[in-house]
């Protein structure tokens, strides 16, 4: 295996991640330096690194993060671990992913909207085991930030064991980076792969 480094500055999401995804399955490098400029793509490559085996480190060097992540001999990624009982158990069931793509249900007024949204967050915990993930993109992500009537129940859902994945470019266009109180930091790839995975969608 090899080292490589890879300079994803200014690259726009999820560009810096399937870099690293083209690197990991080419080359299969021991080491993988990433540089990145921005707070979502260090957390979406830190994330991806870490499911591939990788143990990671994530620096400051003035305005770009510096990424590192280290793979030792016969290191294995999540995805090809040993599946135990209870995880063999649960291949056949549903896995059913909500998409939420704003913070409010419907159009008319949002106050209304708003309190719609709520329930129906309080009322998803009734879909059971079957609840695998939910996604927040563009104005979803404002659910998951102190201040949202919703966090606590997104929080509990999480506890759970619901993976929850909050859009890093939208965080970031919202201001909300640093904000963020619940769930994953995600990026295009993840929410494709996720789609391709469920076995149900719910859009909201």
């Amino acid at each position: 295996m090899t080292d490589i480094s890879l300079d994803c500055k200014g690259l726009p999401c999820p560009q810096p991640v399937l870099r690293c995804k083209e690197a990991v399955e080419k080359d299969g490098p021991a080491q993988l330096v990433v540089i990145v400029d921005n707070e979502a793509a260090k957390e979406n490559v830190s994330r991806f690194l870490t499911m591939q085996g990788y143990a990671v480190q994530a620096e400051k060097s003035g305005p770009d993060f510096i990424i590192t992540g280290l793979r030792e001999n016969g290191a294995e990624c999540e995805e090809c671990a040993v599946m135990t009982e209870a995880e063999l158990q649960n291949v056949d069931k549903d896995k059913i992913l909500v998409f939420v793509p704003t913070d409010v249900i419907g159009a008319g007024d949002d106050t209304l909207g708003g309190n719609l949204m709520y329930n129906f967050m309080v009322t998803l915990k009734e879909l059971g085991d079957e609840l695998w993930r939910i996604i927040l993109v563009n104005g979803g992500v404002k659910l998951a930030v102190p201040g949202s009537r919703c966090l606590e129940e997104l929080q509990k859902l999480e506890k759970s064991g619901v993976s929850i994945l909050v859009c890093g470019t939208c965080l970031e266009f919202f201001g909300l980076t640093d904000k963020r109180a619940v769930g994953d930091v995600t990026n295009m790839l993840d929410v494709v792969t996720s789609f391709q995975l469920a076995t149900k969608t719910i859009r909201v």
